[in-house]
């Protein structure tokens, strides 16, 4: 049974609301979509896209116990409700309370690729000290990160929150929101530099989390990023606890040996100044570096770090992030590995090394269908265009592309490297699919724009499948 979350006297207490049609209730956790209320639930009416006023009365008949609006007569003869002036501040002021009556220890986490993998690896290792809430999904925006923390029970220990953007001054308020003990920036990467300029802005932009540390917190700071040097300067202005993590004998937190295989990763780090070995669950070569600063930020919270390492030989990859499947075919076997969330050029690097890790099966061959990666900017043709080498180094075989920009990438690799171009996600599916053969591997990865989701779901299709 779920424990108490809020009580309509604190709820009130904490937003300054007008409780109607009920004076006293309690609720277990708080939503936003109706599709997953759940009974017990405060429903929160944002209005974003959609108006969530008008979806009050599914949301009663799903089981809330009350919602939080600010129009008063929506509600009328639904259930009981507490009345704000602003829907959204209101949400706001609930996770201040629930951020201040906590003890937890809070880490927030950005950068521009891996935030939502290390929230789930800090989540990992930190469950093995303690209770602990994350983000769940990537919630991680003007809405997400103060639903976060209004679901935060009060007796956490420990709380895992990813904070993202897309433009210039969306981390500040948010990080001044959660105000982390400790604060970690994964890494520097071409993302969103469409919207931001250059790389020097996403990385100031990046280091502005470290403004919302705690007195005394930690700023956990990608050393071999490019502008590290932006973002430490930014940790120091913050008065912040400097951890560096990277490969470097200067590092407080260093990589020291990473080795992959079909099923994972075997790990060697110094801790701050302690030596750990582990395993990690996951394949990846992202994992080198993100699961040192995962161990770093337990160990500056106050996890227990021995610990930390061994829970993480139980991360697993999830939807859209490098989940491998066996797929039955009536062809034969292959394996299709989704990672079709999202992609910019560091994290397609990463992905390709990762797939070279992998030994097809006899007759098989390394297969990559990648989609448009956005928001590069004016340089997005180079971009793309450059993928040619880390393909060509990965020993992939045959590159099925698909979108205006995967054009020049495309015109950038020879002949024999090039399985099937398309403009659309939707028109790669009748290209790729005959193309495939007892034995091969397929990566899938592009922007969450492109629609690389469409031919996972086609090649998932082709016949029924077991987890790899």
């Amino acid at each position: 049974m779920a424990s108490e979350l809020w009580t309509s006297e604190e709820a009130q207490a904490a937003t300054g609301g007008r409780l109607l049609n009920a004076d006293t209730w309690t609720c277990t956790g708080v939503s936003i979509d109706t599709r997953t209320c759940e009974p017990g639930d405060l429903f929160v009416a944002l209005k974003d896209v959609r108006d969530g006023h008008d979806f009050l009365a599914q949301a009663f008949v799903s089981g809330a116990t009350a919602a939080l609006i600010s129009d008063a007569r929506k509600v009328e003869g639904l259930g009981a409700a507490l009345a704000v002036h602003d829907v959204l501040d209101g949400l706001r002021k609930l996770a201040e309370a629930a951020r201040d009556r906590s003890a937890a220890k809070r880490i927030a986490v950005t950068g521009s690729v891996g935030k939502t993998s290390t929230k789930e690896a800090l989540a990992v290792c930190l469950s093995a000290s303690g209770q602990t809430h994350r983000s769940v999904k990537s919630y991680n925006n003007h809405w997400g990160v103060p639903l976060t923390l209004s679901r935060m029970p009060r007796e956490s220990q420990f709380a895992v929150f990813e904070i993202g953007m897309n433009h210039r001054g969306e981390i500040l308020p948010l990080t001044q929101l959660v105000k982390p003990h400790a604060a970690l920036v994964t890494t520097i990467a071409p993302a969103h530099v469409e919207n931001l300029g250059s790389l020097e802005t996403v990385a100031d932009e990046k280091g502005d989390i470290y403004t919302g540390l705690e007195p005394g917190g930690s700023a956990i700071v990608p050393a071999d990023a490019p502008h590290a040097d932006r973002l430490i300067a930014a940790a120091e202005r913050n008065g912040a606890n400097l951890v560096r993590f990277g490969r470097g004998a200067e590092c407080e937190a260093r990589l020291l040996k990473f080795d992959m295989d079909d099923t994972g990763s075997t790990a060697e780090a110094e801790i701050l100044g302690r030596v750990i070995r582990y395993r990690i669950g996951v394949e990846g070569a992202h994992w080198a570096l993100n699961s040192v600063a995962a161990l770093a930020a337990t160990d500056v919270v106050g996890g227990d770090l021995e610990a930390a390492a061994h829970a993480l030989e139980h991360l697993r990859a999830f939807d859209g992030r490098g989940v491998a499947t066996r797929i039955d075919a009536a062809f034969g076997a292959f394996m299709l590995v989704d990672d079709s969330y999202n992609a910019n050029p560091a994290s397609m690097a990463a992905a390709f090394s990762t797939l070279s890790a992998r030994k097809p099966a006899d007759g098989g061959r390394r297969i990559v269908a990648l989609g448009d990666m956005l928001e590069l900017g004016r340089d997005e043709r180079a971009y793309h265009a450059g993928l040619a080498q880390p393909l060509e180094q990965a020993g992939v075989d045959l590159v099925f592309a698909s979108g205006p920009r995967m054009a020049a990438l495309m015109e950038a690799l020879p002949a024999s490297r090039r399985g099937g171009y398309a403009e659309t996600s939707d028109a790669l599916i009748p290209i790729i699919a005959p193309a495939l053969r007892a034995g091969d591997i397929v990566l899938v990865k592009g922007s969450n724009g492109s629609k690389m989701s469409k031919v996972v779901a086609a090649l998932t299709a082709l016949k029924g499948n077991a987890n790899a």
